[in-house]
């Protein structure tokens, strides 16, 4: 999920108080019913880099393409919070490169599976990782699917950035049974390996 610098702010702010308007026309409702968390999410299986597979276009990540997510523990906090350094191309893999950092922290009470993400404090949004797939051989999650409440954002996070047709296949099924419409997913272009 990557949210460029100019829109950070306004977002995570509007998404906090409930006025999404203030960043723009928020994309339609692509699901009515946006299900609880699959499965509990631990931390270490989730730190690193993702890369987005496809996503719901948003105002503040219009544009984006070769978007990548990296969580990692915050050095200077010593209560878990994570690290989150979003980066995107603007307007195709050649535009112009921007990046910003944020910091989340897992919600209590809900297996590590939502967080709250902030990228302007003290406003917090929310992010919820509807499900993953199960730890690779280097012990983390290949997959991710991450969505919030309204249904109106989705994103789909793999660890490589062109996933085989398998998985492509596999999360296309899986978002659809997650009760999303497919038809608003906007695939992300990625650079070649």
């Amino acid at each position: 999920m990557t949210i460029p610098k100019r829109f950070a702010a306004a977002l995570f702010a509007c998404t906090s108080i409930g006025l999404a308007a203030c960043v723009g026309t928020p994309g339609p409702v692509g699901n009515l019913a946006v299900p609880e968390p699959a499965k509990p999410v631990l931390l270490p299986a989730y730190l690193g880099t993702w890369y987005e597979y496809g996503r719901y276009e948003a105002p503040f990540q219009k544009g984006c393409e070769g978007v990548t997510a990296e969580y990692s523990l915050r050095e200077t906090s010593g209560d878990s919070k994570i690290r989150v350094v979003n980066s995107c191309y603007k307007d195709g893999l050649d535009g112009e490169f921007d990046q910003s950092t944020g910091k989340a922290k897992i919600v209590e009470g809900t297996g590590g599976a939502k967080l709250k993400v902030s990228f302007f404090g003290p406003f917090y949004g929310d992010y919820w990782v509807l499900d993953r797939g199960e730890p690779d051989e280097d012990g983390q999650y290949p997959w991710s699917i991450v969505g919030e409440p309204s249904g109106r954002y989705l994103w789909m996070l793999t660890r490589e950035p062109r996933p085989s047709a398998e998985r492509r296949a596999a999360l296309e099924a899986r978002v659809r049974e997650l009760g999303y419409d497919w038809e608003l997913v906007r695939l992300t272009q990625q650079p070649e390996p």
